[in-house]
């Protein structure tokens, strides 16, 4: 199964986003949005940036 990202409200009524992998764990989460499409646009960006993106060892 894939993974897949699930957007909800916390208990302060904030919008979030986690991004779960196929086996159903939490593998990243975002920052608390006040409105849904701020937290939709985080995912976006997640998407967007992630599978480019380098790793930065800084051990």
């Amino acid at each position: 199964m894939a993974g897949k990202f699930e957007l909800y409200k916390d208990k302060s009524g904030e919008f979030r986003f986690r991004l779960k992998a196929g086996n159903g764990e939490i593998i990243a989460t975002g920052e608390s949005y006040p409105a849904k499409a701020s937290a939709q646009k985080g995912i976006d960006s997640v998407k967007r940036n992630a599978a480019d993106a380098e790793v930065a060892d800084l051990t």
